[in-house]
């Protein structure tokens, strides 16, 4: 793992109190961001499991930073844009779409050994589709 992800994570859970986590919930490592299956972890915490504000926290970061490099990289003339959203759409909105979408895609391996940017683009995409 990069030094980096090691450092955000630790960061993440220095600041917000995560210690080792009871089985099932979020575990320090899916924090490193590896695959889609640890986003989907992170963002689908509830409000009982004490890891829940700073798993908040950590999924709308991502989730907001993915939209915001799309939106940038996208916004250029050569490249077109893999997810048209609406303008009132929210970051609440694209969680729900992404946890839908890995609900229904938990089983399938290949999907979520993706990298988590990948498996957010394509529950994004799904839910709101270019034309």
């Amino acid at each position: 793992m990069q030094a980096h992800h090691r450092l955000a994570a630790a960061a993440i859970c220095c600041a917000f109190g995560i210690a080792a986590a009871p089985a099932g919930a979020v575990e320090d490592e899916d924090l490193n961001f590896d695959t889609t299956e640890d986003l989907y972890a992170v963002c689908s915490t509830t409000s009982d499991q004490p890891e829940h504000l700073a798993a908040t926290f950590a999924c709308r970061a991502f989730i907001e930073a993915t939209v915001q490099y799309h939106d940038a990289v996208s916004d250029r003339k050569k490249m077109r844009r893999l997810i048209c959203y609406p303008e009132n759409a929210t970051v609440g909105d694209g969680r729900r779409a992404f946890l839908s979408w890995a609900e229904a895609n938990k089983d399938n391996a290949e999907r979520m050994d993706e990298l988590p940017v990948v498996g957010l683009v394509r529950a994004l995409a799904a839910r709101y589709p270019c034309r």
